[in-house]
């Protein structure tokens, strides 16, 4: 709440009561986000939404990102975009409200406070979510801060992001695959081709290593395992007994059918980006 030209925060001045607990799709989303942002962008920002309890307990439950511009001076938002997908959410989950912002990075850079006065003119006391998803040493740097301003007398200073503690609560299942996501670092998505030539190359070496295994035991090298053995076994009777001719046309068709889905998506893509820019064109006029 305001009153004059001092910010006064419902938890001001101590934030001691004040925590944050985020659900792990949260961090998918960012990173998801991050890996699919622009070749340009050097980070990527969103809104996220979530609940407040009477405590001062903020829970994030959900996330979306953002589209923005940003120089050394001046951060540019993507405003009808924010509140469309916010307009969105609203319509599947009425309870699920912004409670902040995020952004991929070590910590709070110098654009932060411009992004947060937004985010303070959306939601009264925002917090805001920094993500490290470069995964410095094999470990996520997850902080969140909450904002207030510094006054001296009428005259306001600067704000100062103060950090609060945050709870990351996961179940086995969702920890197995957040440590996954740790030591898989990619800067972008490869491709349909790219993506098909690595799980190729990851199909041979393991096929290597079951050839190898198998000599092994044949020649007395290695000390056979029957739970090995009977797991290849049901492994190679569960495989459909196909010519190589039968197989390459079967895998060749198959590929023409993905071709002809990326083409019609791509069509698909192309047509609704022709016609946003024809209805916003047509709403200038």
């Amino acid at each position: 709440m305001a009153s004059g030209n001092k910010t006064t925060l419902l938890f001001y001045p101590s934030t001691a009561n004040v925590s944050a607990k985020i659900h792990p799709v949260v961090l998918f989303n960012i990173c998801d986000s991050y890996v699919r942002r622009p070749d340009q962008a050097e980070r990527v920002i969103g809104t996220l939404l979530g609940s407040v309890s009477a405590d001062g307990i903020v829970e994030i439950k959900n996330s979306y990102a953002v589209p923005h511009n940003e120089s050394a001076d001046q951060v540019a938002l993507d405003i009808d975009y924010h509140h469309t997908m916010y307009s969105s959410h609203q319509k599947v989950n009425p309870k699920e409200v912004i409670v902040g912002w995020y952004s991929t990075g070590s910590g709070v850079s110098g654009g932060s406070q411009l992004i947060h006065e937004f985010y303070s003119r959306e939601v009264s006391n925002p917090v805001h979510l920094t993500v490290d998803t470069g995964f410095t040493n094999g470990e996520a740097s997850i902080k969140c801060y909450v904002s207030f301003n510094l006054s001296l007398g009428d005259r306001q200073l600067a704000a100062q992001f103060q950090e609060i503690p945050l709870d990351l609560r996961m179940i086995e299942a969702e920890r197995v695959g957040f440590d996954i996501l740790k030591t898989t670092i990619v800067d972008k998505l490869p491709n349909d081709l790219e993506g098909m030539e690595a799980t190729m190359k990851r199909l041979l070496a393991l096929i290597d290593d079951v050839y190898n295994y198998v000599d092994g035991v044949v020649e007395g090298r290695l000390i056979p395992d029957n739970n090995i053995g009977r797991f290849i076994s049901n492994t190679l009777s569960s495989l459909p007994k196909i010519s190589p001719a039968t197989f390459d046309k079967v895998f060749n068709d198959r590929i023409q059918d993905n071709y002809a889905l990326v083409y019609l998506s791509s069509l698909a893509r192309t047509q609704l980006s022709i016609a946003e820019k024809l209805n916003t064109a047509a709403q200038v006029l």
